[in-house]
């Protein structure tokens, strides 16, 4: 499965029925957070996510609402008895302020706590992991911020199970198959790989683009994406203050979706002043039909 869970919606200040920015990634069994905003480990515990499958986390910039809770987390997974190690991505400084918070709390982790900083040298593919590929790409905001691409492309070609059987080719040899090799038959005769095997599906691909003003440079990035966040911190008639404030309107989320021809677009980063999420949905589906709204708890599948 991948897919994307909502932990937190809100934007600077909590509410009581929203919580700051944080998202689990999940392919299959691997666990990956995107932000930490205050209160995420208790939303971890809400939704059953369980935080000693995270590997990686990524934070995309220091703004309180996106790490306040990373700290906390780190405390509570060492106390847990984690011994496998976690790897961080953020800004530069996020590794002083943890190393600080860890110090002087006298506090000596259980784990390999990795961090990797993220800077203008290090955009582009940040990691690989078996079928996943995650890179980073810079946002527009008060502050360096940056949005992550997360990509899943099967590498093995998918095996026909019909053409196998008539071209009598032994499941022992399913294997060499999935890699494309070519079948030989004991007489010696040649069996195609593409005789009996499909080529692998088209990657999928999540894109999160954390905090920013409308800014057309991200079209390359949400292009053809099977799923796009963008912040919404506001509804359109708030067009100026979410410029002054480098953030983005409903309409504006959902025209730059349009413009990449992204599939689905998923907004969230509201602000607290509204209580009601819905006219946020009534102002994108018209620019956006595939417009959903980020839900607390709620899995979008990707």
């Amino acid at each position: 499965m991948f897919a994307v869970t909502i932990l937190g919606n809100n934007s600077a200040i909590p509410t009581p029925e929203r919580h700051p920015t944080a998202q689990v990634l999940t392919y299959n069994d691997q666990l990956m957070l995107i932000d930490c905003g205050e209160g995420t480990q208790t939303q971890l515990a809400r939704y059953k996510v369980r935080r000693s499958k995270i590997r990686y986390i990524f934070i995309s910039h220091l703004h309180g609402d996106h790490y306040f809770g990373l700290i906390g987390l780190i405390n509570s997974m060492s106390l847990l008895g984690r011994t496998d190690p976690l790897t961080v991505f953020g800004p530069p400084a996020l590794w002083d302020i943890l190393e600080l918070q860890l110090r002087h709390a006298a506090t000596t982790l259980r784990f390999e706590l990795e961090f990797k900083p993220l800077t203008p040298e290090t955009l582009g593919v940040l990691l690989r992991d078996k079928d996943m590929e995650v890179s980073c790409f810079p946002t527009r905001h008060r502050i360096p911020c940056y949005g992550f691409s997360f990509s899943v492309q099967r590498r093995k070609r998918r095996i026909i199970p019909e053409q196998t059987r008539a071209y009598e080719i032994p499941s022992a040899f399913f294997t060499q198959l999935a890699e494309g090799e070519d079948y030989i038959r004991k007489d010696g005769s040649v069996v195609r790989n593409d005789w009996v095997t499909l080529p692998p599906l088209r990657a999928r691909r999540y894109v999160y683009c954390a905090d920013s003003i409308y800014d057309e440079d991200l079209l390359p990035w949400m292009k053809d994406a099977d799923l796009v966040y963008h912040e919404t911190t506001y509804l359109d008639d708030l067009r100026q203050r979410a410029a002054d404030r480098f953030h983005s309107t409903s309409v504006q989320a959902a025209t730059l979706a349009s413009m990449a021809g992204a599939r689905r677009l998923l907004i969230g980063h509201f602000s607290s002043k509204y209580t009601e999420l819905q006219p946020f949905l009534d102002e994108s589906i018209p620019v956006f039909p595939q417009t959903e709204l980020a839900l607390e708890g709620t899995t979008y599948i990707i």
